[in-house]
């Protein structure tokens, strides 16, 4: 019975830990081994079938290219950077301060809610040559474009967000003689941040390929256009590259939102 008591108790909560652990390797392991496979597969099919270069490059080509071609893909991605994240910024801001519009004025809503969605059923490639048109080559065009996808998917959810307070809860501070102010600090903006993130989810992709799509229509620098410069003279390693890098860029705003997601919407 002695050796029996000395025997030491199992921690629930070390055992609990170590599951959550197994748990993280397991989810970052599966896509990587499946990320590799697929990989292998691109680069077995390629050297065995003696696929051309120009057509479909083998993953090694790539990163040969990738690596030797670094300074200029550097060059490249920096305008093509600040052309997403402002007009990411631009796009949300305008689409959050619309949507606290709506929430508060029916007659503005009913007024200009068609016409934002009338913007939004115009495909990007056909509004960005007027865009350059009007704003000329330079940052201003892209910015103008990235801002307009970034726009609608954010007021729709932040409208829907505003609105998701409960009718019992707008009543009890109706009750207790809440201002418009408090209700909306209060009650309406903590319950829309969610809506709110998942929208700027979407948005921080979608920036990228404004910003590349206003590249794509005029101009001289950015991922953009060094895709189009790869295209036309058959580069592909070098065209492969550039859509990792640009992939990258949107993989990299998409962890910023997320990250700001978790240190503001802690519940």
């Amino acid at each position: 019975m002695a050796a029996i008591d000395t025997l030491p108790i199992a921690d629930p909560q070390a055992a609990a830990r170590s599951a959550a652990r197994r748990e993280r390797l397991v989810s970052a392991i599966v896509p990587i081994g499946t990320a590799a496979a697929l990989i292998g597969l691109w680069q077995l099919g390629v050297r065995t079938f003696g696929v051309p270069t120009y057509i479909a490059p083998a993953p090694s080509d790539v990163a040969v290219t990738f690596v030797e071609k670094f300074p200029l893909l550097m060059q490249n991605f920096w305008p093509t950077f600040f052309e997403s994240v402002a007009g990411f910024l631009v796009g949300n801001l305008a689409a959050i301060l619309i949507a606290v519009a709506f929430v508060h004025s029916r007659n503005v809503e009913r007024a200009f809610f068609p016409i934002a969605v009338f913007v939004n059923t115009i495909p990007i490639l056909a509004i960005a040559p007027i865009l350059v048109l009007i704003f000329g080559p330079g940052m201003t065009a892209k910015v103008v474009i990235a801002a307009l996808i970034c726009f609608f998917p954010t007021l729709v959810n932040m409208v829907r967000g505003l609105q998701s307070v409960s009718p019992q809860t707008l009543e009890l501070a109706r009750i207790l003689s809440a201002s418009k102010s408090e209700v909306f600090w209060k009650m309406r903006l903590p319950s829309s941040l969610p809506f709110l993130f998942s929208a700027l989810k979407i948005s921080a992709t979608t920036s990228v390929i404004g910003a590349i799509v206003g590249e794509w229509v005029g101009a001289d620098l950015g991922l953009g256009a060094l895709i189009i410069d790869a295209t036309f003279n058959f580069n592909s390693p070098l065209l492969y590259a550039t859509v990792l890098m640009s992939s990258g860029l949107s993989v990299l705003m998409f962890a910023l939102v997320t990250l700001a997601e978790r240190r503001i919407v802690r519940w």
